[in-house]
């Protein structure tokens, strides 16, 4: 396991459940000892016990020794440098491994790639075409206390996406597999945008007709720059779109809404931030979204705002009252010709 934040902590907890032997890697050498001794995740994933039966390291080396898979869920802004370190430092151990699974959420900003394809580009050659992406609505405070949760494991090879299923697949998180790669992670990675403006409209005191109106749209403009992109529309509809949009934007565990509203309710974006012990991947994807945007001609007029007030310092009820002034039109272009 290949990150030691809330979510890498919970799925060794899920896989140390089904019998799995679980090594996890943690970046800071500090949190990784304080781990091993207290066993609770007190920075990312705190009053939450990890079992004994994992093991815990700051070593890369130890880490990827004897592994048959590797899983990794670093910040998506780190992924391509700790891919780069496993690949340097453990390469014997990575050649060997029979798939690689990848839960980060987020497109690099640089590059505008997804997190398997940032894998694609890093990894040895063997490896990149064994990869498992595994999404869907879920926190790692509610997976690490048994709460039923559904994610989807995708793939273009089925065989791995069923397998990484079988390794994940307990009594309260069930895996569904899914072929449409670029749909699932588009899906997740955009949905962390929309999510900050649900977050911004709460902080600004608005209701539920605001945030619905939102989710909705915000749905909409996911789904145009997924299908752009090659993915599958009933991706969008599903548990990699509007699933892990609903939860993303509406609960309270939600870095990216947290951070939202804290924006709404006047705080700079510095300050929004440095509240939160987490990445909010959000802000970052707003910047790689809305250039993937731009690159393929998709119209994100609630994107776009979200970024103006994140990275051009645009105020919130400016760009809410831009989002309102635009010119009228059908809900669905099939509307109009009726």
């Amino acid at each position: 396991m290949i990150g030691g934040g809330g979510w890498g902590t919970a799925l060794s907890i899920v896989l140390e459940s089904r019998g799995h032997d679980v090594t996890l890697w943690v970046y800071e050498p500090d949190l990784a000892d304080h781990m091993r001794r207290s066993r609770v995740n007190e920075r990312f994933l705190p009053e939450v016990t990890i079992p004994e039966r994992i093991a815990i390291t700051s070593s890369l080396a130890e880490a990827a020794a004897g592994a048959e898979s590797f899983l990794f869920v670093p910040p998506s802004h780190a992924l391509r440098a700790t891919a780069t370190r496993v690949a340097e430092e453990a390469p014997t151990d990575l050649a060997r491994a029979q798939w690689v699974t990848v839960a980060t959420k987020g497109i690099e900003t640089r590059t505008l790639r997804r997190p398997s394809e940032v894998l694609a580009e890093t990894l040895p050659a063997p490896l990149r075409d064994r990869i498992v992406v595994l999404a869907g609505p879920s926190h790692a405070e509610e997976v690490a206390r048994r709460i039923p949760t559904l994610i989807v494991a995708s793939s273009r090879d089925v065989a791995l996406a069923q397998r990484t299923q079988e390794a994940f697949h307990t009594e309260w998180l069930r895996i569904y597999t899914n072929d449409d790669v670029a749909g699932v992670e588009i899906g997740v990675a955009l949905k962390n945008v929309i999510a900050i403006a649900a977050g911004i409209a709460d902080g600004l005191g608005f209701g539920d007709s605001t945030k619905a109106a939102l989710l909705t749209r915000g749905l909409a403009e996911m789904g145009r720059l997924a299908a752009k992109l090659g993915a599958r529309p009933e991706t969008l509809s599903g548990l990699a779109g509007m699933g892990d949009l609903i939860a993303t934007a509406a609960s309270r565990h939600s870095r990216n809404r947290r951070f939202g509203e804290a924006v709404g309710r006047g705080a700079t974006v510095a300050e929004a931030l440095a509240s939160s012990p987490m990445v909010v991947e959000g802000v970052a994807t707003a910047e790689a979204a809305v250039a993937l945007g731009r690159r393929e001609g998709v119209e994100l007029p609630i994107i776009e705002q979200v970024h103006a007030i994140l990275h051009e310092g645009k105020s919130a009820r400016a760009a809410l009252r831009e989002l309102l002034t635009r010119d009228l039109k059908a809900e669905a272009p099939t509307l109009s010709r009726r």
